[in-house]
């Protein structure tokens, strides 16, 4: 059977971790032996890495890592190396803030074998107005900057093959922050074979929301000076499989 890994990142959810790790559980368990559910806490300043290790002894496909802090995309890469090393066939990746609906994967596992790479489209989405601006301008910047469509480039709930996405990580920089939409960005350049799926995208469910308009025109104003440096290596990529 394939070996899927979910991936993870967790910081200061304490609030939420427990009901995302029980509510996504059943997804993992229902795979093969081999398959893991692994969350990764980011240099939490809360409880959030004490009760991931409470629930290591209940749960026994749940990998609890913890790493000093460093971001979202940091943590994203962290987890994805991981899974590669760990030799998983698939890696899914959702976020530990309770939005998505673990319900929704069976469709996206169903289609796994004719994708590279299956991702959620958020439609009708219920987390606030700035998320939203983040996600329209994201898709943007795209067009702008890559020359191609994504139609929701950064979502937390996508569903990988193993090949491609060890294909993708060695150009992404060490460390950045916006990982899943070059992945994104990478996989329509290349014209690997992506599906999105629309998606339920609940109001985060305990916690307190990290986003404010001052942290979207700073990571926005960083990702126009990344996405440059980045779209040459893209380039040199697709040079490099023409040949």
């Amino acid at each position: 059977m394939d070996k899927l890994y979910i991936v993870i990142p967790a910081y200061n959810e304490e609030a939420n971790i427990e009901t995302v790790v029980r509510e996504w559980y059943p997804v993992i368990d229902a795979r093969s032996e081999e398959s893991r559910m692994v969350v990764i806490n980011d240099g939490s300043k809360d409880n959030t890495y004490e009760i991931l290790q409470k629930l290591t002894e209940e749960f026994p496909k749940l990998v609890a890592l913890t790493k000093p802090n460093g971001g979202h995309g940091a943590t994203l890469l962290f987890g994805y190396n991981y899974a590669l090393e760990q030799g998983a066939d698939y890696v899914f990746q959702t976020d530990s803030d309770g939005q998505t609906r673990p319900e929704e994967f069976d469709l996206f596992w169903k289609h796994r074998k004719k994708y590279a790479m299956l991702i959620g489209h958020r439609k009708g989405r219920q987390d606030g107005f700035s998320r939203v601006f983040v996600t329209k301008t994201l898709k943007f910047v795209c067009l702008i900057c890559f020359h191609v469509k994504v139609t929701d480039a950064n979502t937390p709930f996508r569903l990988m093959k193993a090949e491609y996405l060890a294909k993708s990580l060695p150009i992404i920089p060490e460390n950045y922050n916006l990982p899943n939409v070059i992945i994104s960005v990478l996989y329509a350049r290349m014209k690997y074979p992506t599906k999105y799926i629309p998606i339920t995208f609940r109001p985060r469910q305990g916690g307190v929301n990290s986003i404010n308009m001052k942290k979207i025109f700073k990571i926005g104003k960083q990702a126009l000076h990344d996405f440059r440096t980045i779209n040459k290596v893209i380039k040199k990529a697709e040079k490099e499989s023409e040949q």
